[in-house]
């Protein structure tokens, strides 16, 4: 009897498993939906420059990417006098810079870290080193790591040509740095009352003498090397208060006139724009005819973020003025010179039909912009499929002659433009004679760590091996002899789906019930409220000069005495700041 098993598209779950035995509606999911929250706080790469590790957050919408179907990654940086989980992320109903409605309205990874050390005595970040590069591991270059690790993990699905970079005060300082240092990496810019790169932080209230736009592009130019190329696709733009005493507010039109210089050409100066909570934005377009870099002047705001009405209203983050990650957001997905803003291709169904004892036929059907060039087709089973030629057009319909046994697997669609469609599911199905051996069952997970999962089962009787699922994907190149297994290289706070098959002489079983594991964060952060002089004798703090000043933070606690009392939020091994945890 001919077996077929439809997904459409429109719901928001996937399918795990669909009865072969009737038709069953799947949905075509495009990417991973993420949780839609703030993850705890993570651990990430070292620095050996200025001490302790690079942590902070991150934020993984539930919600589909809208350019080229593909995540767009925006790394997000604080000011001195601010932290990542006290100002940046949104967190028990504080708004934070208002990044999370951007990445849900867009479809994007924002990432929020914590400036490591304590550099300038502030909490900054180091934008005015002398020494940018992209090896050491300073700054620069654990921040490039951070990029690094989101764009190359393949379950958050980061377009390499969608990654931004922005940030207020040394943030917005270190942004620019990023932009110039990284340009093959950042496809657009956006800094907030940042100084330019070879100011020095004795500079920041006054454009020294003899500092031009021409001195920041030369700058700019030199600090990219080899990477200058990538300033012909690249954007950027700059946002200053007119009431900002902090940093001067002729830096912001020197930042963006000194990049404009790196990218080379000639720019067309537009007209002002008035923006949203008073002020104006002035647009600069390239000789053809390309939106390459704003300058946005907000009245009457000082050193702030501009958060609009979602952010706090407080330590420096101003949410009266222009909402700036809408607005930045949008320059970016319009303006964006390296990813095609033609939506990607869609799969709007594939189904299975098994060819009674001999094989299946796959097929589906996508929408595209263009025209959908190819579908790929790929089969996990006794027989592994990896047909990257399946078809082509509207829809398409393809025979596979295959062993007897259980098949997962999934259809691709690409454009005429090579943009590839998320995977519409295939879910299990059989073709020929089940096999003799039953599913394993009394699938467990243990206590699980931020980055592993150890999974164990029954025996089957007859069995010879097992395969393990993640996802609906397989995980064992080859079946196991024991009835245990880890899975290792997880992110934390994330969930994942688990099944296991068993396989023998009549071949695999279908597979196990599923079970949900989520694993843990990456640190639990602990809260201690005590006097001073406890904090210290507990190594939470230590003394400088009479005062007590937090372990990793060196934020000043006050007097090291039994008389003031202070809560330590412990946020890493050996990091403490004052406060109670995010």
């Amino acid at each position: 009897m001919a077996i077929n098993i439809k997904r459409l598209m429109g719901h928001a779950f996937v399918c795990i498993v669909c009865t072969i035995l009737l038709a069953a509606a799947c949905p075509a999911q495009a990417v991973t939906a993420g949780p839609g929250t703030w993850s705890a706080q993570q651990t990430w790469a070292a620095d050996s420059v200025n001490g302790g590790n690079l942590t902070g957050y991150f934020y993984w919408p539930a919600s589909q990417p809208t350019l080229g179907g593909k995540r767009a990654l925006v790394l997000v940086l604080h000011g001195c006098l601010q932290t990542a989980g006290g100002d940046v992320i949104n967190s028990g109903g504080d708004g934070g810079y208002n990044w999370k409605a951007m990445a849900n309205q867009y479809g994007a990874v924002v990432l929020a870290p914590n400036a490591t050390g304590n550099v300038y005595n502030n909490h900054c970040w180091d934008y005015a080193n002398t020494t940018h590069t992209r090896s050491a591991a300073g700054h620069d270059a654990i921040l490039l790591d951070l990029v690094s690790r989101f764009v190359n993990d393949p379950q958050y699905a980061i377009d390499p040509k969608q990654v931004y970079v922005t940030g207020l005060s040394s943030g917005g300082g270190e942004t620019m740095v990023l932009g110039c240092l990284a340009p093959d990496v950042f496809a657009g810019v956006g800094i907030n009352a940042g100084p330019p790169p070879g100011t020095t932080t004795l500079q920041i209230g006054a454009v020294p003498s003899g500092y031009t736009a021409t001195t920041a592009g030369n700058q700019c130019k030199a600090m990219a090397g080899a990477n200058a190329g990538a300033f012909a696709t690249q954007i950027a733009g700059a946002v200053w208060g007119t009431s900002d005493f902090t940093v001067a507010q002729g830096y912001g039109p020197i930042d963006t006139a000194g990049i404009r210089l790196a990218y080379g050409g000639s720019y067309s100066k537009g007209g002002a724009v008035a923006v949203a909570g008073g002020g104006s934005n002035v647009p600069y377009t390239d000789s053809n005819g390309k939106l390459r870099t704003h300058e946005i002047t907000v009245t009457n705001m000082g050193h702030a973020w501009p958060a609009g009405s979602g952010g706090q209203n407080t330590n420096y983050v101003d949410n009266t003025k222009v909402n700036y990650p809408a607005f930045v957001m949008d320059f970016w997905f319009k303006n964006n010179l390296r990813a095609s803003t033609t939506p990607g291709p869609v799969m709007t169904s594939c189904g299975t039909t098994v060819i009674s004892g001999s094989g299946v036929t796959i097929s589906g059907a996508a929408t595209a912009s263009g025209a959908v060039g190819s579908y790929a087709v790929q089969l996990n089973g006794p027989t592994a499929i990896n047909d990257a030629a399946a078809g082509s057009g509207a829809s398409f319909s393809k025979s596979y002659n295959v062993a007897s046994g259980y098949y997962t697997g999934g259809v691709t669609a690409s454009d005429t433009l090579g943009q590839v469609s998320g995977a519409c599911p295939l879910a299990q199905f059989l073709v020929g004679s089940a096999p003799v051996l039953p599913p394993p069952t009394g699938l467990s997970a243990g206590t699980p760590t931020a980055s592993a999962v150890a999974l164990a089962w029954n025996a089957v009787n007859g069995a010879t091996g097992y395969n393990v699922y993640r996802n609906g994907a397989k995980l064992t190149a080859s079946p196991l002899s024991a009835t245990n297994y880890t899975a290792s290289g997880l992110a934390a706070s994330t969930s994942y789906s688990f099944a296991v098959s068993a396989v023998g002489a009549a071949g695999e079983s279908a597979l196990s019930t599923a079970i949900n594991v989520t694993t843990a964060s990456a640190w639990s952060c602990t809260a201690v409220s005590a006097s001073n002089y406890a904090h210290v004798q507990a190594g939470r703090a230590h003394d400088s000069g009479g005062y007590a000043l937090a372990n990793g933070s060196n934020q000043n606690m006050g007097l090291d005495n039994l008389f003031f009392t202070t809560v330590l939020a412990q946020t890493a091994v050996g990091y403490y700041v004052i406060g109670a945890c995010p």
